[in-house]
């Protein structure tokens, strides 16, 4: 591994969607002998390529295919969760440093990269069908005002609907009655890397994007999932670009009602993307903050400057 000398032992490229993350880290690896591992919560999923803006093709970098990881590993319809990812992460996390190469972690998904860096204490918790039937009848208020009871919450997220503040729950209520559980994960020593794109630019890129992504075919690429057998709830469950297509494909918006929500979800989407990162930076994460407008190359040295420490 190069600049072995190093405090760190991952890079992490983190930012908006269309900050041009992806490019960024592909070209940064390709210098440094690395190999990227996505933190993209739908990028993981088989068949679902524009509509997660995969853009497999920036993994090749002067003809040479730069090696990735948790890109395409479990089939659409499935509820990935951030448990798997924290596990899945540490064991690519590991292989990469075996060959000796530079992990890169690279993508917008807040919780993912948090999961890895603050190395949360995350159990495949088994269900606890006696306190499930407890809980049955109690409104998401009262469920709310009883995870808010325990000491620390697994995921303030969790309290969007009644079956996830019940699984919330069923957790804390494992973690308390077994204190003794200890989850030994590897050390990581990050360099936090941010790509900041103004908000003007940030949402004409978005348009752009939006625009070019569906005349490559994304409305396609949605039929043929719903052809292969992913439920239509399934793919709205995956939120933004499926949702939307996906209320398109079976009737319920028209192509520019669709178009509409769609550019807009998509640019709230970027803004709590922002808020997620600001809020790291305020528990203490050191993110650097490059322009993402800047030249690529010049981009790179930098990263590779404060490699050396």
């Amino acid at each position: 591994m190069q600049y072995q000398n190093s405090p760190y032992n991952l890079v992490v490229i983190l930012g908006p969607t269309a900050s041009g993350k992806t490019t960024f880290a592909t070209h940064l690896a390709h210098k440094i002998e690395g190999e990227i591992i996505s933190a993209d919560s739908r990028q993981i999923y088989r068949g679902m390529d524009l509509g997660t803006g995969k853009d497999i093709e920036d993994y090749t970098i002067d003809g040479q295919e730069i090696p990735y990881h948790l890109i395409d590993i479990v089939d659409a319809g499935y509820k990935y969760n951030v448990f798997e990812y924290q596990s899945d992460f540490f064991k690519a996390f590991e292989q990469v440093q075996k060959k000796d190469k530079w992990p890169v972690m690279c993508g917008g998904t807040g919780m993912y990269i948090e999961s890895v860096l603050k190395k949360y204490k995350l159990i495949n918790v088994p269900v606890d069908q006696e306190l499930r039937d407890s809980l049955q009848g109690k409104n998401l208020k009262e469920l709310t005002d009883m995870l808010a009871s325990y000491k620390a919450l697994h995921n303030q997220t969790d309290t969007d609907t009644v079956k996830r503040a019940i699984r919330a729950i069923e957790i804390e209520e494992y973690y308390k009655n077994n204190p003794e559980i200890e989850v030994e994960l590897p050390e990581v020593n990050p360099l936090i890397i941010g790509v900041n794109i103004d908000r003007e630019a940030r949402r004409r890129k978005i348009t752009s994007r939006l625009k070019k992504r569906i005349d490559e075919g994304m409305i396609d690429e949605v039929k043929r999932l719903l052809d292969a057998g992913v439920a239509p709830d399934d793919l709205i469950y995956y939120g933004l670009e499926y949702k939307y297509l996906t209320m398109h494909v079976t009737g319920e918006l028209t192509y520019k009602q669709m178009f509409d929500k769609l550019n807009v979800s998509i640019h709230q989407f970027a803004k709590r993307q922002m808020t997620w990162f600001r809020g790291m930076e305020r528990k203490g994460f050191n993110i650097h903050w490059m322009d993402a407008f800047e030249p690529i190359e010049n981009r790179v040295e930098k990263v590779i400057n404060l490699m050396k420490g």
